[in-house]
């Protein structure tokens, strides 16, 4: 597994930001709206990720002075600077757990999408209960959890639902969710209290900023305007306001009703448009990537289950790629899926 010291290179990062600081001093440097705005992005995620390693570092060589000096006459200043060491340690697990979020895109705000699996009423219940989970997940983060589309279950639930988590690192978090989730429970639907299993599948891919270079050609769009339906097919609103775009090289489709105006669902659905073209050019290039040096990681696929969530005849959340697992279901569908999602993450090293 690779440490965090080569996942975070202290040295490396105050060189990289001292090289764009020097370039911002450039002549010229302004001229060029696009790069500049790029650049102060880049530098300004750089300083967010350096900063907390350099005040760590600087609180450790104090604390190191105090205890040598603590050491010969003042018992209780050494009582209170391990307090303070506790304190520390506690900031650089976090510290060093953020250092695992420094991929591309990581920082990004994410686009969720639950889709149902065969099963019915029972398995638009289930994507519904995930959808409750993330958005337990991101508030409690101090995300905001915006939905972008819906169609509801024909008796309940949710067919499918995409939402936009916005808030930083989102993407970075999320994605160790991507996959097949699966329910084993006592059917509430069935009236003979039998055991099902349902399925759903959970897509994350990252929000793409605006000035993004992926220019899209109107002859390869087909717009569809619609009315908006709320459940049972309800019609929500009397105007065509909802938008799907269609990218017909790809198949590729957004969609989005829950703007207020067909403008601003066009405008939303466009940004998620480009960011599923760009993570299917993005997972084609690592797709290549496997075949060239045989990789043997997983493709996250229909029926390859990610977790498994089971409350009858015991209850177990158990994650099948990392082998953690915990009794405590209520929490987990309540929104704790940090240790899932931190193991996960480590977990991803070793690949």
């Amino acid at each position: 597994m690779a440490t965090l010291e080569v996942i975070f290179d202290i040295d490396s990062k105050e060189k990289q930001t001292q090289e764009l600081t020097s370039r911002m001093s450039e002549a010229g440097f302004w001229d060029d709206e696009q790069g500049s705005r790029n650049l102060l992005k880049q530098l300004k995620s750089l300083k967010s990720s350096l900063e907390p390693w350099q005040q760590a570092a600087k609180k450790t060589g104090e604390l190191k002075e105090l205890i040598e000096i603590a050491k010969e006459e003042d018992s209780q200043l050494l009582r209170e600077l391990s307090r303070d060491m506790d304190v520390l340690a506690a900031q650089l697990d976090k510290i060093e757990f953020k250092a695992l979020l420094s991929r591309e895109f990581d920082a990004n705000s994410a686009i969720l999408s639950i889709n149902a699996g065969a099963g019915g009423t029972e398995s638009c219940d289930w994507s519904a209960m995930l959808f409750r989970m993330y958005s337990r997940w991101a508030e409690s983060h101090g995300y905001d959890v915006k939905t972008i589309d819906i169609l509801p279950g024909e008796e309940a639930g949710i067919k499918n639902v995409t939402a936009l988590i916005e808030g930083e690192y989102a993407y970075g978090y999320l994605k160790a969710e991507r996959g097949v989730h699966r329910l084993v429970r006592i059917s509430p639907f069935d009236a003979n209290k039998r055991r099902h299993t349902s399925f759903a599948s959970v897509d994350v891919i990252p929000e793409i900023e605006e000035e993004t270079d992926m220019k899209l050609e109107e002859k390869d769009l087909r717009i569809d305007v619609y009315r908006s339906k709320g459940a049972g097919g309800q019609s929500v609103n009397t105007t065509d306001s909802a938008v799907r775009i269609t990218h017909i090289p790809t198949g590729i489709v957004a969609q989005c009703q829950n703007e207020r105006s067909q403008f601003q669902n066009k405008q939303t659905a466009m940004k998620i448009l480009k960011a599923r073209i760009y993570e299917l050019e993005r997972q084609k290039k690592e797709d290549e990537l496997q075949k060239q040096y045989a990789s043997q990681k997983k493709k996250i696929e229909w029926g390859s289950q990610i977790r498994s969530y089971v409350m009858h005849p015991y209850n177990l959340v158990k994650d099948h790629r990392t082998e953690y697992e915990t009794g405590d279901v209520s929490s987990v569908m309540d929104g704790e899926l940090d240790e899932f999602i931190e193991r996960y993450l480590k977990f991803s090293l070793k690949e």
